[in-house]
């Protein structure tokens, strides 16, 4: 039987159109990895670990407690399916893996929210235990009440550096310092698109001046240049060189860093639709219209689209699911998508100042030292890149692939891909959109070959 509509992600995307569907008389099926519906933004801790909503969302704690109690007063008005990845989407079929054992599904409306993850830049240590991205530092607070060290160092660049800091330093934690790439000041010409934020641009403003009450080093124009290990092999300190160029040193046992968030957009090559580079955000994105097209019953969502946060996620969410109603013949909810569009074009200005305010350093992949592991799933250098580069006369991301193993690992190049394409491409001496996308490829997630034999053959 062919799914009328099934959605992959319940984040604040995913949850929305699942509710919007549900209350136009669909039963749709919503599919997550987590064991709890939420997404990263709003991640929820285990049933057995109970914590106050404003303790985990702070100023989004009244919009992620109702979104929560909604998607959970459902019930059986729609499928939902937690613990499940999606591994492969070929034609009209998802093939998933639910409870370790690999089977598949077929659909005739998908909607397509499976968010983003972190985007990183490798720098010398960045191996060493200790070490985290932003998300992953975010996810341990959230979801097990833990911090990820004692003293902690966190760096980077963009809000999510600035969010984290403040729920770390909110929880009790031993933040060292904060370390921005962004030089201070570079974000004034941006001054008028982010007051178009609103309650979202003062929120970041306060976290900033919190941080700095509370005594947070707040240190910006900084170089990253290398996590120190200690006797036992782990993070002992970081060292980094400021804006004028002097070297300095800080002592913690953790650091976590991040530059901003790139869209999880395999899931969406592999059910055919194509890709475009964003040059604001650097990297490629699914094709829809500017706001989140569909094509043969896909329907784009949330920052598996485009990166634009929590608030234009559950947007978006809901435009996918009235799109899918329109094109299902339900003409009474044109006039709400009108609307919906009215407030993305209202957004737009805003999340474009941010990208400018707190840009990609694709400066720092491009002159990192040989030396460095840019793929950590197969150990494969900076070095190794640039030789095959020259050696093979080659600038396509894939064709390097070939030549290095670099992406073939666990991970498939989510996490080397960004800062890869930047190396690759200064070394060939063409545009990273010359460079193209590692092509994502059957199973996104790693699926054991002993599920593949006991489930349902694709």
């Amino acid at each position: 039987m062919r799914r009328e509509a099934v959605i992959i992600g319940a984040g604040p995307a995913g949850m929305r159109a699942a509710l919007t569907l549900a209350d136009a008389g669909l039963r749709p099926l919503v599919i997550d990895e987590a064991c709890r519906s939420g997404g990263q933004i709003y991640r929820r801790p285990p049933s057995s670990l109970r914590r106050k909503a404003e303790v985990l969302y702070g100023f989004e704690a009244k919009r992620a407690k109702a979104l929560h109690e909604a998607f959970d007063a459902l019930g059986d008005r729609i499928e939902y399916w937690p613990e499940t990845v999606v591994w492969n989407v070929h034609g009209d079929r998802l093939h998933l893996l639910v409870g370790g054992q690999s089977t598949s599904i077929s659909w005739l409306n998908l909607i397509l929210a499976p968010g983003a993850m972190d985007r990183v830049i490798p720098f010398e240590g960045w191996t060493l235990p200790g070490v985290y991205t932003l998300g992953a530092a975010q996810i341990a607070l959230k979801s097990q009440a833990c911090a990820i060290g004692e003293r902690v160092v966190l760096f980077g660049s963009g809000p999510l550096l600035y969010l984290v800091a403040w729920q770390y330093v909110a929880a009790g934690v031993d933040i060292a310092a904060v370390l921005d790439t962004a030089r201070a000041g570079a974000g004034f010409k941006a001054l008028p698109g982010l007051a178009r934020g609103g309650y979202t641009f003062l929120k970041g403003v306060y976290y900033v001046a919190a941080l700095r009450a509370r005594g947070v080093r707040i240190i910006s124009g900084i170089r990253p240049l290398a996590a120190l290990s200690g006797p036992d092999a782990a993070v002992a300190g970081f060292v980094y060189r400021d804006h004028r160029g002097h070297e300095r040193r800080i002592a913690c046992d953790a650091i976590g860093f991040g530059y901003g968030l790139r869209s999880e957009i395999q899931l969406a090559e592999l059910a055919g639709l194509s890709l475009a580079y964003d040059e604001v955000q650097r990297q490629w994105i699914p094709v829809g219209d500017k706001f989140g097209g569909d094509s043969g019953g896909i329907y784009l969502a949330g920052d598996g689209m485009r990166v634009r946060g929590a608030e234009i996620a559950e947007l978006t969410g809901k435009q996918a699911a009235l799109r899918l109603l329109a094109n299902l013949g339900r003409n009474e909810y044109r006039s709400q998508l009108a609307t919906i569009e009215a407030s993305l074009h209202r957004a737009e200005a805003f999340r474009r100042a941010l990208e400018c305010a707190f840009p990609f350093p694709a400066h720092l992949a491009q002159e990192l030292p040989d030396n460095v592991v840019v793929c950590r799933c197969e150990g494969v250098t900076i070095g190794a890149l640039r030789d095959a580069v020259r050696a093979c006369d080659v600038s396509d991301i894939n064709r390097v692939k070939a030549f290095t193993r670099l992406g073939m690992g666990r991970c498939q190049g989510r996490v080397c891909s960004a800062a890869a394409a930047e190396i690759i491409a200064a070394a060939a001496g063409v545009r990273p959109q010359a460079v193209g996308h590692l092509r994502g490829q059957p199973p996104v997630k790693p699926v054991a070959l002993g599920a593949l034999a006991e489930g349902t053959a694709p």
